[in-house]
């Protein structure tokens, strides 16, 4: 699975997991901090959290247009040292007074700067690894990897964040608010991990940054596209992100509108073997697991294959150890259920490899377009499943909270399971469509405009963040099944849009 990758793609690739660790870190308490800190509506508290977000996706565009001129790796340097000051501005507990809120402000300005010039740039550098002919048959297990990668700090951030905080706030006495600092400062340290791997193994992907004028292949490439060759490329690549933008909308309700569900319809507790799936240490060692048994199956040496059988009986062993000390029910909170989208991105993504490395062998792997089409489909299959176990539910009722502002009501008890499911159809939706998406961009994408148009990428990922608010303004207005009928139709137009394309964008790509 792992072997013959440039050892430059393992460098990025964990310089990215740093990095991503400490922003889903921030993110995951932050909008709490917002109200909490400075006593903010929820409404002005969601405006601050979506705009930061939105900037995060759009500096990229901008972030990829310095880069080409002036190098990716003097970029993404200077990414990670603005990001390490927004980060640390964040730290600091000043308080609750306007100083504070315009210091809050300025940090998350030059955390959305720094992102912009880091994160794209980063991956274009994944890309030019493989614009080598000795690697480039393996551009799309090269991103899969990478996009493991990011989602390995995305599955523990959340935990870390809440545990950091509680450990400052009941262990060293910080009062509540000030204790969130302590999980702004984790974000420090992780960007100063980040840069230490970065630098420590730049010699492995050195010759990617760019900045140079040199006659080299992607020179000599970008000097034999025509003009026609160059606009045939953007326009296939503005397609695709059309197709990204409805994705990413429907995908993302599992911040808004999957979670409202998780919150209002799903069951609040759990028990036996089903709620062992809410501890991430379990969802950790099952991931060791899987990657155990590739190794058992893979390995050409009967040392390697014992000691992966050791690790598979050792993880099976502390499981069960587990489960027998399972007492009573365990208490769900609807944030709980994200975690299972990085979980299952990170343990199914060997899988994922392994079953495109077959069809590549057998020449039946499909191109990266297609992959796109197919997750649209599969996404339309999530929704499908959940449009089919709501149309028996009443509509989202309110009740008057302590203050005598209206909340919601929990008004039924549906299986955690669905949406345990609904979460697992989607992140194969995403494995699709997401890590081949980028790998089609850092392929197609012009030399001269890669950084551009990996910028692109993000950008109709932002524009698809904003559009994800349609689940919420459909949220009580239309019956339940009706909510997800909403996204379904738009996953099966946009696949068909794709099919309708096909050829167009496969034959940029080849």
């Amino acid at each position: 699975m792992f072997e013959g990758q440039p050892k430059g793609l393992y460098a990025l690739a964990l310089a990215n997991t740093g990095e991503r660790f400490g922003y889903y870190t921030m993110i995951a308490v932050f909008a709490l901090f917002l109200r909490a800190n400075f006593g903010l509506t929820p409404g002005t508290a969601g405006v601050i959290y979506s705009t930061f977000l939105g900037l995060v996706y759009f500096m990229p565009l901008f972030g990829g247009m310095l880069a080409d001129k002036f190098g990716f790796g003097k970029m993404v340097t200077l990414g990670i040292l603005i990001m390490f000051g927004g980060y640390l501005l964040l730290s600091l507990p000043l308080g609750g007074n306007t100083v504070a809120l315009v210091v809050m402000l300025l940090a998350l300005i030059f955390i959305s700067v720094g992102t912009g010039l880091f994160k794209g740039n980063l991956q274009v550098m994944v890309g030019n690894l493989y614009d080598d002919p000795k690697y480039s048959h393996m551009r799309d297990s090269a991103f899969s990897i990478f996009y493991m990668a990011i989602n390995i700090g995305a599955l523990f951030a959340p935990t870390a964040a809440v545990k950091i905080k509680e450990w400052a706030e009941h262990g060293l006495g910080f009062n509540g608010n000030d204790a969130y600092h302590f999980s702004f400062g984790v974000a420090c340290l992780s960007l100063v991990l980040s840069i230490g791997i970065y630098y420590a193994f730049r010699s492995t992907f050195k010759h990617v940054e760019g900045g140079e004028r040199k006659k080299d292949a992607a020179v000599s490439q970008e000097e034999e596209l025509s003009p026609a060759d160059t606009k045939a490329r953007i326009v296939a690549l503005c397609l695709v992100f059309a197709v990204v933008i409805f994705f990413w909308m429907a995908f993302h309700q599992n911040g808004l509108s999957l979670t409202y569900f998780a919150d209002e319809f799903t069951a609040q507790s759990s028990e036996g073997i089903q709620s062992m799936a809410f501890d991430v240490i379990n969802l950790f060692l099952i991931i060791i697991m899987v990657y155990a048994l590739f190794s058992l199956f893979q390995s050409k040496t009967s040392k390697a294959k014992g000691i992966s059988g050791l690790v598979i009986v050792a993880v099976l062993a502390l499981l069960y150890w587990k489960y027998t000390r399972i007492e009573g029910v365990t208490a769900l909170s609807a944030p709980i259920f994200q975690q299972f989208n990085p979980f299952y991105v990170v343990a199914l993504t060997p899988v994922s490899m392994a079953i495109f490395g077959s069809l590549a062998k057998k020449g039946k792997e499909p191109t990266a377009p297609r992959k796109i089409a197919y997750g649209m489909l599969v996404a339309a299959v999530a929704f499908a499943l959940m449009m089919f176990f709501s149309f028996d539910l009443p509509m989202p009722q309110t009740v008057a909270g302590p203050d005598g502002e209206p909340v919601a009501k929990h008004v039924a008890d549906v299986t955690p399971n669905l949406l345990i499911g609904t979460y697992l159809i989607l992140t194969f939706a995403e494995l699709l469509l997401s890590p081949m998406g980028i790998s089609f961009v850092s392929k197609v994408a012009p030399p001269k405009y890669k950084g551009m148009m990996m910028g692109g990428w993000f950008v109709a990922t932002a524009i698809g963040n904003f559009l994800v608010a349609v689940g919420g303004l459909l949220w009580g207005k239309v019956p339940m099944w009706g909510v997800w009928a909403v996204f379904l139709i738009l996953c099966i137009l946009s696949a068909l849009f794709m099919f309708a394309m096909m050829k167009r964008l496969e034959k940029v790509a080849k």
